[in-house]
């Protein structure tokens, strides 16, 4: 057989997307090129790759064995670049990593410095809520997950990062507030909530849950984002972390508001499976934010 690794990339895409011209704006090809390439690799096997029903493409169920392979290969293919890149002095690589969406506020501080020393270094950001995160780390899709709770039925390796602390909070000039809430009064408020699977959404409900809170009125929205917006514009008040409200408290367009029992503390930590072979770049990374977690944390958070 005569494939080539420029055409196992460009089935890999395709199989990806199911659909040819995605495939060629993902890999800024035409789609002619892209079509003669999946033509000339369909020509190495006697069996159909891709087939198309209703005008949409397939991936047949030989195409799909042949795409995990392909994939295989890739990896070996990128482990040679690496290692020849190491015997070169150069670091280089992929490091994939799932952040739960607070978490935004937080990871971009521990890489830029890293970056800028090691250019050849990619790093791509998945930011979704905790319980894809989890799902990533348990299909090894990622190599390292950013969570403020670390899950229990998973065998993992924390490197600590920053304090989550995560307060009652509410529009700076949401009427009627006091200066100190009582937690009994606090159903008489509208609650802002995150979606199911938050770490902010668990804290939140514990902490009502502890003071038998009774929920009256209530919203949930799907991200950090929204929930601050909605805080912002007086629609209700919320517990969030303060790592991502900190601008909005100080132009004094969102406030904390005192009660007992908050804040909650967790920890935000880099974390990856405890049995993971960690690749070159992946521990250059972890090796850095080991050394200059304290000044970053200095710098940027206190």
């Amino acid at each position: 057989m005569n494939y080539t690794i420029h055409q196992l990339r460009i089935f890999i895409k395709v199989c990806d997307y199911q659909s040819i011209t995605k495939a060629s704006e993902a890999l800024y090809l035409t789609q002619p090129a892209v079509s003669i390439q999946l033509k000339k690799l369909q020509n190495e096997f006697e069996i159909p790759l891709t087939e198309v029903i209703g005008r949409q493409l397939h991936v047949t169920e030989f195409g799909q064995k042949i795409r995990q392979l392909a994939q295989n290969i890739l990896e070996k293919v990128d482990q040679i670049e690496v290692a020849t890149d190491h015997y070169k002095g150069v670091l280089t690589g992929n490091i994939r990593i799932a952040s739960a969406s607070t978490g935004k506020y937080v990871i971009p501080y521990f890489l830029a410095s890293f970056m800028r020393q090691h250019p050849g270094v990619n790093i791509s950001i998945d930011v979704t809520n905790k319980m894809k995160v989890v799902e990533s780390l348990q299909e090894n899709s990622v190599d390292f997950a950013l969570v403020s709770v670390i899950p229990q039925n998973l065998n993992l390796t924390c490197v600590p990062l920053i304090a989550n602390e995560l307060y009652l909070v509410g529009a700076q000039d949401y009427p009627g507030l006091p200066k100190r809430m009582m937690a009994k009064n606090l159903g008489n408020y509208p609650l802002i909530f995150r979606e199911k699977g938050s770490a902010t959404l668990s804290a939140m409900k514990t902490f009502l849950n502890k003071n038998q809170v009774q929920v009256k009125r209530s919203m949930t929205l799907v991200s950090n984002e929204a929930v601050k917006q909605a805080v912002r514009a007086g629609l209700g008040l919320s517990i969030m972390p303060l790592i991502g409200i900190r601008s909005e408290i100080k132009l004094e367009k969102m406030k904390l508001i005192p009660i007992k029992g908050l804040p909650v503390t967790t920890q935000w930590n880099l974390t990856y499976s405890s049995g993971k072979q960690l690749s070159p770049a992946c521990q250059a990374l972890v090796d850095y934010i080991q050394e200059h977690k304290d000044e970053i944390s200095k710098a940027h958070f206190i």
